[in-house]
Formats: structure tokens, C-alpha cells, sequence
């Protein structure tokens, strides 16, 4: 991810989204064809490579395009509406499935896919983002640009790992921001690993009570991102916002730890109202922390640090899940993976009462004995 970021900074976020939304057609149009035995087989290897290179690539580079082009004051209320959008076409998405066919629900989901292209290449302008050394009068300080390079480079244009630990070391607010990232994705993903396993298992839902919860999280993430945040970011801050999202994010995954009856899950998606601030508004600390021909970087190195955490976070929880759920359990406490979840959220959360309003970062401090400026 810090490498397709890196390139959409030398090349345009037009470009680099161009790719990755073609590719991801692929997969669907094989599933429209056939949902055969070895159609199927087609498909999983194929969304499996592609994904290795273009997941999460599109929701980034369209962080990063904002970035471009609103200024520092408005980008937390407007990351915010694109994260309500897209929790309302998720809700849409479910939605329209209980009306269509199997069939029909790939043929619709490949052809949204190519809508989605098309309008993107001929009504998208290109990013205005400034490709020049920053001037001293930007809102923010260049932070790699300042960082003397090294003489000998494999690939003069693309990133190395210096590039995302420069990143890391040179402004404390951005390390924390990765930081409350990691810890979020670890508790999300490991409560969502574990969350249909666990009600199936201690209340029998089926398959439509899992998409009821999905659609009320949906819709309450919906109204909060593009009604509520954008009312309350200006006068609480983003930093507060970020705290408050996490905190209820992890009362969320408590309260689902805990359900003690059929109806406890439904109130604890009810919270989705306002666990959803969390991750619009790290992503706008993020983004304030880098210059104007970083954003590529930035949202890639924060969206790179959420897929490792997606790695190890099922690791971690799915035999948890599946010892608590067992007869050989140590205890009885069916929801003890999805309470574990909810102490990964409280370390974000308390880290993220750390994280100051945003400084302008210091320069990263590099050995100069073998490198000479950019």
C-alpha cells in the first residue's frame, strides 16, 4: 500500500485508482458468468491475487484525493461523509440482496463495478495536489522531502521502508495516530471474526439476523457520519471525536461480550452511532501531519499497518473464539474472545488520549555521512 501511494504522488490518484477498480471488475464478471465448481475455483484464486495488490488501495487513494483538495479545516467533516456514503451503499448493498437472485446479485455487483469506472475516468477530475518541493508557505511541512536520500537506490522513484519509518520517527503524532490504527483493526477484525460464531452458537441466529445487525449498524453509521460528525467535529475537535468513537467502539464489543439475551446484540449495534467517528477522524490527524505530496504515503503506510493487523488479529482471536465455545473450555464465558476484542480497543483508546492537537513535525533526522540532498 505505501508503494501504489507512493506512485499515485508522482503520477495522480486518477491513475493509480484506475487500476485497481479495472481489476477488481474481474472477479465479479467470472461469478456473473458461472458459479460453477471450477468458475468458482477461477474466481478465488483470481480475487486472491488481485487483492494482494489492490485491496484497500481504492477507499486510500480516495482519502488521499480529499486531501488534495480540501484544506486542513474541512477534511475530518468531509472523510467523514465519504465514510458515511460508503456505510450507506454497504447498507444498500445488503439490502438489495434479500430482492435479487444469486445470479442476478453478481451480474448487478460487476456492472456497478464498470458504472463505478467509467464515471470515474470521465467525470473525476485529476488531484490537485503540488508535486514540487513544498514552499514555506503550505499548511504543512514536507516530511521526506527534507530527509536527505540515499546516493544508491534500486528504484530511484519508488518508496523504500526508510520512506515509512522516516514517517514513523519524525512525527509523533503520525506514530500514534499508526499506532490507535493497529490497535482498532486488531479489535475490529477479531470482534467480527468472532461475533456470528458466538451468537450462533449462545442465541441461534441465522443468516438473516446476522444481516439485520449489519443493516441497523449500517444504517446508525450512516446518520452518524453524515449528519452527526460533521455538526459536532467543529466544536468538539477530531481529537476528541477520535476518543469518543473509540470509546463506544469498545462498550460496543463489551456489550456484545455480555449479551445476556436475544435483544442485547441489537442495542449493541445501536452504538455504531457513534463508534464510527473513530476512523475518519485518524485519518484526518494522519493526513495533517504531511505535506501535500505525501498524502499517497501517509494513507497508504496507515492502510498498510490495518492489513497486517487484519493478518494477525484472526490469528489470534478465531482459537479463542473456538476454545470458549467448546466443552473444554477453562471457564464458562462464551463471549471471552469478543471481551478480549474490546481490551485491544481500550489500548486504542487510551492511546489515542494522547494524541495533542496536531504540531507542525520536525524534520526526520537521517545520517548524512552517505547521502546527499534530493
Amino acid at each position: 500500500m505505501p508503494l501504489i501511494g507512493n506512485l499515485s504522488d508522482i503520477y495522480g490518484r486518477k491513475v493509480m485508482l484506475t487500476f485497481p477498480m479495472t481489476f477488481g471488475i474481474l472477479p465479479l464478471v467470472i461469478l456473473a458468468c458461472s458459479r460453477t465448481k471450477y468458475f468458482f475455483y477461477t474466481y478465488y484464486v483470481l480475487k486472491t491475487v488481485i487483492a494482494m495488490f489492490t485491496e484497500g488501495s481504492v477507499q486510500f487513494l480516495a482519502l488521499a484525493y480529499v486531501a488534495d483538495n480540501v484544506p486542513e479545516s474541512r477534511r475530518v467533516s468531509v472523510f467523514g461523509i465519504m465514510s458515511g456514503i460508503a456505510s450507506a451503499s454497504f447498507v444498500f448493498g445488503n439490502f438489495s440482496t434479500r430482492f435479487l437472485s444469486t445470479s442476478a446479485a453478481f451480474q448487478v455487483a460487476a456492472s456497478m463495478a464498470v458504472i463505478s469506472l467509467v464515471y470515474m475516468r470521465v467525470f473525476l477530475p485529476e488531484s490537485m495536489m503540488n508535486n514540487s518541493i513544498c514552499a514555506k508557505n503550505t499548511e504543512t511541512t514536507c516530511l521526506l522531502e527534507k530527509a536527505p536520500t540515499k546516493k544508491w537506490q534500486l528504484f530511484k522513484n519508488l518508496p523504500s521502508v526508510d520512506d515509512t519509518i522516516c514517517l514513523l520517527r519524525t512525527s509523533s503524532t503520525f506514530s500514534k495516530a499508526a499506532s490507535v490504527a493497529f490497535f482498532v483493526t486488531v479489535a475490529d477484525v477479531g470482534a467480527g471474526a468472532s461475533l456470528n460464531y458466538y451468537l450462533k452458537a449462545q442465541f441461534h441466529f441465522n443468516k438473516d439476523e446476522f444481516a439485520d445487525l449489519m443493516i441497523i449498524a449500517g444504517i446508525a453509521g450512516s446518520i452518524s457520519l453524515l449528519i452527526l460528525m460533521p455538526v459536532l467535529t467543529p466544536l468538539l475537535g477530531e481529537e476528541k471525536m477520535l476518543s469518543i468513537g473509540l470509546f463506544f467502539g469498545c462498550a460496543n464489543m463489551v456489550l456484545y461480550g455480555i449479551a445476556w439475551a436475544p435483544w442485547v446484540p441489537y442495542a449493541a449495534a445501536m452504538i455504531s452511532v457513534v463508534a464510527t467517528f473513530a476512523m475518519p477522524c485518524l485519518r484526518s490527524i494522519a493526513s495533517k501531519q504531511i505535506g501535500p505530496n505525501e498524502q499517497g504515503k501517509a494513507q497508504g503506510c496507515i492502510t498498510g499497518i490495518c492489513s497486517f493487523a487484519n493478518i494477525v488479529s484472526p490469528l489470534a482471536f478465531s482459537p479463542l473464539t473456538a476454545l470458549f465455545l467448546s466443552d473444554s473450555a477453562p471457564f464458562h464465558f462464551p463471549g471471552f474472545s469478543i471481551m478480549c476484542s474490546g481490551f485491544a480497543a481500550m489500548v486504542a483508546f487510551i492511546q489515542s488520549t494522547m494524541i495533542r492537537a496536531t504540531n507542525p513535525p520536525t524534520s526526520c533526522s537521517i545520517d548524512n555521512s552517505n547521502s546527499e540532498e534530493p
